[in-house]
């Protein structure tokens, strides 16, 4: 199954539904197209879709597409799978600054999604076999680890009582001092 979400946002996005129209597939597609104007294609479409049901889908997908929006990434990492991600765009009214497209390429060059920028390339990427590796759901973020360390350091050097552990992504912070 090949699920395509474009996240809650209010803008459509209107080039990676028509792209999901234009899939040639040979499996179940599910695609949510919230406020888009393509309404309808091959496969299951619906507007919205609630939390714990785009979960079960994603989990149950081989290809999960969405925007490069954080929640619909993290959702598909939790779930398992190493989303193929097609950013919204400023110049194309996809969205209110083009902030989906610097963090794209940032997850793709860490190995954590899949970038596609032309959504030309969509059916190309998800024929290919990299397209449906599972990923591990715990897998956390490259510098995190730092991250955490540096937060909890912070929280020593204000002063502030830690009555539990920190923890980001499943990595602690080092306890209080």
């Amino acid at each position: 199954m090949i699920v395509v979400t474009i996240g809650t946002n209010e803008q459509p996005f209107d080039r990676l539904v028509a792209a999901a129209a234009a899939l040639e597939v040979d499996e179940r597609l599910v695609v949510q197209y919230g406020s888009s104007s393509v309404t309808s294609g091959p496969g299951e479409w619906v507007d919205f879709l609630g939390f714990d049901e785009l979960g079960a889908l994603m989990r149950e997908a081989r290809v999960v597409v969405c925007h490069a929006g954080v929640g619909s990434i993290m959702l598909a990492r939790q779930c398992g799978r190493r989303p193929v991600v097609v950013p919204r765009r400023l110049d194309r009214d996809e969205a209110v600054d083009d902030h989906q497209v610097p963090l794209a390429r940032r997850l793709a060059g860490s190995g954590l999604v899949t970038l596609v920028e032309d959504e030309r390339e969509l059916q190309a990427v998800i024929a290919s076999p990299a397209a449906d590796a599972p990923v591990a759901a715990t897998q956390s973020l490259p510098g995190v680890a730092d991250l955490v360390a540096a937060l909890g350091e912070r929280l020593d050097r204000a002063g502030v009582a830690r009555t539990g552990a920190i923890e980001v992504g499943g990595v602690p912070a080092p306890a209080s001092r």
